[in-house]
């Protein structure tokens, strides 16, 4: 079973780098048919451009590479114990070659693993089911924290945070998926794919949930009435105009897959998975006696040669250091293009600069909500993806950070909260939204990198990068007058979506379960 390793690591490779088939057109089409709104327009055309040029250099689409969720079928008598040990040794060998990101974290400790292998890390679940007495069946899902962060669970009935009652029956059932499809707006990278869970208790309901996210887009669900909710959920989540990243458009969710499970009669859960445009998902059968590949589960995307995407015309050119005036003459929805020296900073890295100095002058600089996957080359340090991580979480020290270093811009995606749009206004400061996922477009950007600070305490992800980068593109999507984006197209679609719970509301619209 030695082959079996490298099968894996094959898999591991392929999944990091190209969307299936049935992902990427979707991707595509979604692309291709968005005109309302002309930021994600914009995201959509940088999404599929980073897909083909990861697809075709086989990087990694995002650079944060999730938990791998391992899903394996095997005949009876094998010996699942040595196939885990394979598993874990091809992870821990795409994790040194940086195929996957260090992505494991002790607890309690805060300690980072070197090799993604911890308690709980990889996830590997074995299915029964029937199969070939000579092949093995693994499925491998790659879903970021962007996404998993904003998957959801609703104990029926309950109050949807004043868009009315959920009850338990179909309705209730729609109105807990769009309102968590609204919760998401920007946060998870959309365009979405869902996967929802109809009862079973807290632990099965979630599991099924992800589940649902290994099922073909083009799949029919076999119950008719889960089918129709399936339907209405993506007809009714792209009125809510939430668009890409939360830019504001038609193109919000491009599928729901529901499955059910029976449950307790004092439970009745709604669990929603949540994933991101970046769908990674692949499989293999592998013959059971050597290990080697025979082929593949779902399609990898067939791709073209070209990856570029359109700009506008009036892009605004900004050099590091940024002064006032600089940030004082953007406006939201502006399209920039950074060059010079950005510093990236993730929760640890704000903590830090919320209480004590930083180690070089942040004075006129940008601080970018990444956590990049990088390798070591000789004496030197490669970016190999380099996307955005979700602002929100750095909330409570945002604004704290801006007003002791003197910061001028904050880069990041999803948007952030009152406390920091009162700071970008206050001291003169910008929130430039980048595109999720696009990792390998802004890996490109990066020339050089110039310093790390507290990679030993630290980690890699969470240690303060220092990177000289050219033709860095992001919109503004809060601006230093106090404007934001993402309130307004939040505004917007809580409008949509109460007009949408009220046109479910009545009795009978979908009847009972």
């Amino acid at each position: 079973m030695r082959s079996f390793a490298e099968t894996i690591l094959q898999l591991i490779e392929a999944c990091t780098s190209t969307l299936p088939q049935d992902v990427f057109k979707a991707i595509e089409d979604a692309y291709h048919s968005e005109c309302s709104n002309a930021l994600s327009q914009l995201a959509l055309s940088m999404m599929r451009a980073n897909a083909i040029a990861a697809a075709i250099h086989r990087a990694p689409i995002c650079e944060d590479t999730g938990i791998p969720t391992f899903y394996v079928r095997c005949p009876n008598g094998t010996k699942r114990s040595e196939l885990i040990a394979r598993i874990k040794y091809a992870v821990e060998e795409a994790t040194s070659i940086g195929l996957l990101r260090q992505n494991c974290i002790d607890s309690i400790t805060g300690e980072s693993s070197p090799n993604n292998i911890g308690l709980g890390v990889p996830l590997i679940h074995f299915d029964d089911g029937e199969i070939e007495a000579d092949e093995i069946e693994v499925r491998l899902l790659l879903k970021g924290a962007g996404s998993e962060n904003q998957s959801r669970q609703y104990s029926l009935p309950c109050e949807l945070d004043g868009f009315g009652l959920a009850e338990r029956n179909a309705s209730g059932i729609l109105k807990c998926i769009l309102h968590a499809l609204y919760m998401a707006q920007g946060f998870g990278c959309s365009p979405a794919f869902i996967g929802v869970c109809v009862g079973g208790d807290r632990a099965s309901g979630y599991e099924c949930a992800k589940r649902q996210l290994l099922r073909s887009l083009d799949d029919e669900n076999e119950d008719a009435r889960l089918r129709r909710i399936e339907l209405d959920v993506v007809r009714l989540g792209n009125k809510l105009g939430i668009g890409a990243l939360g830019f504001g458009g038609s193109r919000t969710l491009l599928s729901c897959k529901v499955g059910k499970l029976h449950r307790h009669p004092a439970s009745f859960f709604v669990s929603v998975a949540y994933m991101c445009w970046a769908y990674r998902r692949l499989g293999v059968v592998v013959d059971a006696n050597t290990g080697e590949l025979l082929r593949w589960l779902y399609e990898p995307a067939r791709v073209g040669e070209g990856v570029g995407f359109a700009l506008p015309c009036d892009v605004k050119e900004l050099s590091t250091p940024l002064t006032e005036g600089d940030v004082r003459g953007l406006k939201v929805g502006d399209v920039v293009k950074l060059n010079g020296v950005i510093y990236t900073g993730r929760d640890m890295v704000h903590m830090r600069l919320h209480q004590s100095k930083a180690p070089v002058d942040l004075r006129g600089c940008a601080i970018y909500h990444c956590g990049p996957m990088a390798v070591r080359k000789g004496d030197k340090w490669v970016v190999l993806a380099a996307g955005p991580t979700t602002s929100i979480r750095h909330e409570p020290y945002q604004a704290s950070v801006i007003e002791r270093h003197g910061l001028r811009a904050v880069i990041g995606k999803g948007g952030m909260g009152a406390r920091t749009k009162e700071a970008l206004k206050r001291f003169g400061a910008v929130y430039l939204h980048a595109i999720g996922g696009a990792a390998k477009l802004y890996a490109d950007c990066v020339e050089d990198v110039e310093g790390v600070w507290w990679l030993d305490e630290f980690g890699l992800v969470e240690a303060m990068w220092k990177l000289r980068v050219k033709d860095f593109i992001a919109v503004v999507t809060m601006d230093a007058h106090g404007n934001s984006l993402h309130d307004a197209v939040r505004e917007n679609s809580a409008r949509e979506l109460e007009r949408i719970m009220h046109s479910i509301n009545h009795p009978g619209a979908y009847g009972e379960v």
